[in-house]
């Protein structure tokens, strides 16, 4: 039996998968992904260890790698994991300082200097990247300015998933999905920006060759070999970022899909064929990144999602768990609650923009509103509420997103956490209009990872090829059309919430 080895460093978990060629799962383990607070004057620094992720990484390899007897029959391994965040390194592979975290807010300073010098406009235009505060770009202005010495000796600036595929091979490489996240990209080209580099000053000479997707890196070295219980000379490929290797399995690259990823956060991602660099998208938060899949682009806009219910939980349902007399509420019981409401909540509306809108309103000072609440109201109509508004987010950047591609969804293509909530997957549909397939894939975006290094091993001919022989059936959510129209009604006044209250948010911040 032939295997393929899918490594995920997620934001809590590094997962580490061996599949068949189907897609079977034949042996896994995980292990925490920790973050550190190094430094007591700024307590809301937040970094990765590197030397920790690759111990970490290189343990639930070994303790996956050991439940089959011959490790050779493993004929790729790819990593795939969190965008952005990235670490300087010397020429020997040794870290010059940890990797800061998305969860950092030190680079404020370098946002606001881009912001007026770059400018939004010109980076969208040549990258596709909104300016976010968290993109490797101000990263690295951060070390330049605050850690001069390091970053003049810097060789190689890495980002996550390279500096596993360096442990691994010993090649400073990155994946064309994973280089459209710092910044520095020229889409169009698919190399590095040399005029965005030279207006912010970052040397071209420090950024890694950069290559498609599933491409031979080269084989596992004795040393790595010793540390995961790989064979050496284990052919490594060129994985990719999460949320793109993800739609692999579960066919979100043909034309007409649209992956909707639910967790913590909701992104909405559609394929397409030439990267579609406008400033309407640009302006309304959209990112365009090179596929993993050749001569592929994605685009998607993505916004806080299940926080907003885990806030609820946490801290507004007290009555609920007393009644039920558990602590904490679960996840069935809101469930539960928010179905034994009526559709639009007797005229209540939801504004889910706790942590701020990132999409299609570009707007951190925006914040949480609910209206329409009354003495009637009650816990179940307020649970719903949040879910309908979360689906008319939904229905929000759809439309931003189909009106700027042109192009028409014919079904949502839903994975993540929030699939095992069956009246959340049946609420996207009525809301939207479209099927949602909920396919029966487990760790979509590991699976996705070692199907690049299946394609890259020539085991799969191509994305369709692989797709077709690891594809699963899909639980099914057709909408209700009488809900949908009823919905269709009440979502022009979504639309206005946002700008009604602004106004009194920004006041307030």
């Amino acid at each position: 039996m032939t295997f393929l080895l899918g490594i995920d460093l997620g934001s809590t978990t590094i997962k580490t998968i061996l599949y068949d060629l189907n897609g079977g799962i034949i042996a896994r383990a995980s292990r925490p992904m920790r973050r550190f607070h190094p430094n007591r004057e700024h307590p809301e620094w937040t970094v990765w260890e590197p030397t920790e992720i690759w111990a970490e990484t290189a343990a639930a390899c070994r303790e996956t790698v050991a439940k089959i007897e011959e490790p050779s029959k493993i004929k790729g391994v790819a990593t795939t994991g969190m965008g952005m965040d990235g670490l300087p390194m010397r020429e020997d592979g040794t870290p010059l300082y940890p990797l800061i975290s998305w969860h950092d807010p030190r680079t404020q300073p370098q946002y606001d200097w881009w912001i007026k010098t770059i400018t939004a406009e010109k980076t969208y235009a040549i990258g596709g990247n909104p300016v976010w505060a968290i993109n490797s770009a101000l990263r690295m202005l951060w070390i330049k300015e605050n850690e001069p010495k390091i970053f003049a000796e810097t060789f190689r600036w890495l980002l996550i998933e390279d500096y596993i595929n360096y442990l691994l091979t010993g090649r400073f490489a990155t994946d064309y999905s994973m280089a459209s996240c710092t910044m520095l990209f020229d889409q169009r080209r698919l190399t590095w920006s040399k005029e965005i580099g030279e207006l912010a000053g970052i040397p071209m000479s420090i950024l890694p060759e950069v290559l498609p997707g599933s491409t031979f890196l080269g084989g596992v070295t004795e040393t790595a070999a010793t540390a995961t219980g790989l064979s050496a000379g284990t052919p490594v490929f060129l994985g990719g970022h999460d949320h793109l290797c993800s739609s692999l399995p579960v066919g979100a690259f043909l034309p007409g899909t649209v992956l909707n990823i639910t967790g913590t956060w909701e992104t909405v991602d559609c394929a397409t064929k030439k990267p579609p660099l406008d400033l309407p998208l640009g302006r309304a938060g959209m990112t365009t990144q090179a596929h993993v899949i050749p001569d592929t682009f994605m685009v998607w806009g993505g916004n806080p999602a299940g926080e907003m219910i885990e806030w609820y939980r946490r801290e507004i349902a007290s009555s609920i768990v007393e009644e039920h007399k558990l602590r904490p509420l679960n996840w069935d019981i809101m469930v539960r609650e928010a179905a034994a409401a009526r559709p639009g909540c007797d005229g209540i509306l939801f504004l889910p923009h706790l942590d701020g809108s990132s999409c299609p309103q570009v707007d951190p000072r925006s914040r949480g509103t609910f209206v329409g609440l009354s003495t009637r109201t009650t816990h179940s109509e307020l649970i719903r509420s949040i879910i309908e508004g979360l689906g008319f987010q939904l229905m929000n950047v759809l439309e931003t997103m189909q009106q700027g591609l042109g192009e028409k969804a014919t079904e949502i293509i839903a994975v993540g956490g929030a699939i095992r909530n069956r009246f959340w997957m049946q609420s996207k549909a009525d809301m939207t209009g479209l099927t949602v397939c909920v396919p029966e894939v487990e760790e979509a975006t590991v699976l996705g990872a070692a199907i690049l290094a299946g394609i890259g091993a020539g085991l799969y001919r191509n994305a369709v090829d692989a797709y077709n022989q690891t594809r699963r059936n899909s639980e099914i959510f057709k909408p209700n059309e009488n809900l949908t129209r009823f919905y269709a009604e009440l979502f022009p006044i979504y639309r206005d919430l946002y700008f009604a209250v602004a106004p009194i948010h920004h006041r307030l911040h």
